[in-house]
């Protein structure tokens, strides 16, 4: 089949199964865009290019496929470099494809010029520059192959214009085949058995479950092993709901927003099991002193995460589709007398939970944001899609949300991306059309790609805005009440933008609740209500996140609400 370059990137995403692609056109890609309109393959236009990245990482993070976005050279694909970056560190698929100046234009600053691979570099699992076009098809499926396997992560495939118009015999590669990228998806069983008999010898266990445990789609293990063995669990931020948060079991978030017992249990065990964690600053505090009683287990694709952070005592690389039906199936045969052993330490965390709930304070007049999440929870069901922008409100929905299901909190972790929230909503929206999506969202997050309220407006997506409207950079100012002596340098949001007539003006429904005494009401209305809606809801300027670990400290010295 002959044609030309343009065509066989459509063919390469249909041998890919890739059914949606999200971008924004301009001159380099003039060409493939004409293909998309000849083969009318399914395309979302987006307002911006950050917005085109951002959706296809939430439409990547909720389904589990490779996201795919577009984007023309130079400023185009310059404005993917912080969705690549947020992608990069939390390890999510997507393969970007951008244009580059014709190949006789490269290296002369010509108009719409960027070194896309030198400038994405550090912040790409791989990257190509694809100056002939015979090289389309093995590229293609070189990138998918890598996007998607291992520790997943963004590959972007630069393309000169010419390519795209020249012609080429097309034929699909049904093999690949990298040097020096080898996947070695089974461990070393003996790894296992020895963390097998530490196992048996500790009294005071911890799970610590990690990003990696989502995107392995593992989950259901964690819930078996907890069955088995009676073992707590605390997860990270990007393992939130890897295990029913209403279970027993499950100690909620540790580190700096982290419960109190979930830091607690790892302070005070003698055996930290990491599933897909990569110990992140945010987890761990102050890293000599992290779970300072404990010998630690850390399951992980990347041998690189080995030893990063922590000294581990019993490394077990591989994939965890590899070894954690190993490692369950190990356990469950002594499953019954592990469960007696660790019973004085589950009674102990377990009380400790019980007298150490989250709390915040209410008030009669105010309304207050962890009621906000509390109540969304209530009125959704366990297949709701929750995803949030970064700062405050991305903190008390990880701590009050009650999620049940992996790939429903759908968040920016490494990066804390604010302005990630509306386009990631959009793009969990188009991979789940049959589920209900909740963005929480802050009124500075919001207004990071705030343009995209016209693209779920244009394509009538139902999705549900909640914005925690404080008047202020929350967390910013939480820093600067708690660090800096109240000095509020420019993180007061007292400005003249009105958020409801920002989503009203394109084409989405906007409703305003700064009633308490209406409040329950209003908001039951507004979730269940059909289509787009952005919910601005007034709560207190200066209210705080806590439970908080000060950056640098132990994760047992929290500052707890009661000592505001």
């Amino acid at each position: 089949m002959r044609i030309n370059g343009a065509q066989a990137i459509i063919e390469c995403l249909k041998k890919e199964n890739v059914n949606l692609v999200f971008g924004y056109p301009g001159g380099a890609v003039l060409t493939l865009y004409d293909a998309l309109y000849q083969n009318k393959f399914p395309h979302i236009l987006t307002k911006h290019e950050q917005g085109a990245i951002h959706a296809a990482d939430g439409y990547a993070r909720s389904s589990g496929k490779v996201g795919v976005c577009f984007a023309t050279s130079g400023p185009g694909a310059a404005n993917l470099i912080t969705g690549i970056a947020t992608a990069n560190i939390d390890s999510i698929p997507i393969v970007c494809i951008t244009g580059q100046v014709a190949t006789h234009l490269i290296g002369k600053d010509s108009f719409q010029e960027a070194d896309v691979c030198g400038i994405t570099a550090p912040v790409t699992k791989h990257n190509y520059l694809i100056k002939k076009v015979s090289d389309l098809p093995r590229v293609f499926k070189e990138a998918f192959h890598i996007a998607s396997t291992g520790r997943p992560g963004p590959v972007v495939i630069d393309i000169a214009k010419d390519v795209f118009e020249a012609e080429i015999d097309f034929e699909y590669p049904t093999e690949v085949n990298l040097r020096g990228y080898k996947l070695q998806k089974d461990g070393n069983t003996d790894d296992i058995d020895t963390l097998i008999e530490a196992v048996k010898t500790a009294e005071k266990p911890v799970l610590f479950v990690g990003g990696g445990v989502i995107s392995s789609n593992t989950s259901a293990y964690i819930k078996q092993l907890t069955e088995i063995t009676g073992i707590p669990v605390v997860e990270s931020l990007m393992g939130r709901g890897s295990i029913p948060c209403d279970q027993l079991e499950s100690l909620g978030m540790v580190g700096m927003h982290g419960t109190y017992t979930a830091n607690m249990a790892v302070m005070e065990c003698d055996l930290l099991i990491a599933l897909g964690a990569r110990f992140d600053d945010r987890v761990t505090g102050k890293v000599s002193e992290f779970a300072p009683n404990a010998k630690i287990a850390h399951f992980d694709i990347d041998s690189a995460e080995i030893n990063k952070n922590v000294h581990v005592d019993y490394p077990v690389v591989g994939d965890l589709r590899w070894s954690l039906p190993l490692f369950t199936a190990k356990l469950s045969i002594i499953g019954a007398q592990l469960k007696d052993q660790y019973k004085p330490w589950r009674d102990y965390i377990f009380e400790m939970k019980h007298f150490n709930p989250l709390l915040y304070r209410d008030d009669e007049n105010l309304i207050m944001p962890e009621n906000i999440i509390t109540n969304i929870s209530n009125i959704c069901d366990e297949n709701t899609i929750v995803v949030t922008d970064v700062g405050q409100h991305q903190m008390w929905a990880a701590q009050y949300y009650n999620l049940q299901k992996s790939r429903k909190f759908i968040t920016s972790g490494g990066l804390g991306t604010m302005g990630f929230g509306l386009p990631a909503a959009i793009g969990a929206k188009l991979a789940n059309p049959d589920k209900k999506v909740v963005l929480f969202t802050g009124d500075g997050s919001i207004m990071m790609n705030c343009q995209e309220f016209a693209t779920v407006a244009d394509y009538n997506l139902d999705i549900k805005v909640v914005v925690l409207n404080n008047h202020m950079l929350g967390m910013v100012a939480q820093w600067q009440r708690m660090f800096y002596n109240h000095h509020y340098s420019h993180s007061v949001l007292r400005g003249k933008t009105d958020l409801v007539k920002l989503a009203q003006a394109m084409g989405v429904n906007g409703y305003r609740i700064d009633n308490k005494t209406t409040f329950n009401e209003q908001l039951a209305n507004y979730i269940n209500s059909d289509g787009a809606c952005l919910i601005d809801i007034l709560i207190p300027d200066e209210e705080n996140v806590f439970p908080m670990v000060p950056a640098g400290g132990r994760l047992d010295q929290m500052v707890l609400e009661a000592e505001q």
